[in-house]
């Protein structure tokens, strides 16, 4: 192999192997903060990683998988909560199975992935504009959708708005009984609010 092939051959795009995984997360948190979740794709990531985006694919399923792992939520799959919550039941027990669906994935580990996760999230600023954009194209968004009812965007933030406060107010500032409430209790609780939100008659404005 000559010089000039060699140089040609560093150039190149990387093989898929071990060594590519974290280049491409890399990557991936570079363009996502640079250009947005909705911009960015598989494609433009494996190009700044250098990459085929089959080998982007080697590791991760979809944008979606791509961007959770980014934040260290690999095994997160928002597409299975909004299948379990949007056809799991009536339209009019949506909010119960929201909260409890969401509050039985973080309760998997004790709530230790919330405790890691969303105070490095709060403290990056282009993290916490990316995140908004990801609950919106990727969970709350497409359930709301689904219902087809007035004033889509206002409710998604409402809804976003409840979540993060039982969250919050379970794993990062636990405040008893909630903390230690099982999620069917919390979901009965605070579903309704949820409900409301999602499908209820919200007050004009003024």
């Amino acid at each position: 192999m000559t010089g000039g092939q060699v140089g040609e051959a560093r150039r190149g795009r990387r093989p898929a192997g071990s060594g590519t995984r974290e280049p491409v997360l890399v990557a991936a948190r570079e363009e996502f903060l640079e250009r947005g979740y909705e911009a960015a794709s598989v494609r433009s990531v494996a190009r700044r990683a250098g990459v085929d985006p089959g080998t982007v694919r080697h590791w991760f399923r979809d944008k979606t998988h791509l961007f959770t792992a980014s934040l260290g939520l690999a095994d997160i799959d928002p597409a299975a909560i909004v299948r379990e919550v949007a056809d799991g039941g009536p339209v009019e027990t949506l909010g119960v199975r929201l909260v409890r669906a969401v509050v039985e994935v973080w309760d998997t580990d004790y709530g230790e992935t919330v405790r890691l996760v969303i105070p490095a999230v709060m403290a990056d600023p282009g993290l916490r504009a990316l995140l908004p954009q990801f609950l919106g194209a990727e969970v709350l968004g497409p359930i709301v959708q689904r219902l087809d009812v007035a004033d889509a965007r206002l409710r998604t933030g409402l809804v976003a708005s409840q979540m993060a406060g039982i969250l919050m107010t379970r794993y990062l500032v636990p405040i008893e009984p909630l903390a230690s409430l099982p999620p069917q209790r919390v979901a009965a609780l605070a579903g309704p609010t949820v409900q409301r939100y999602l499908t209820g008659e919200l007050l004009p404005a003024g």
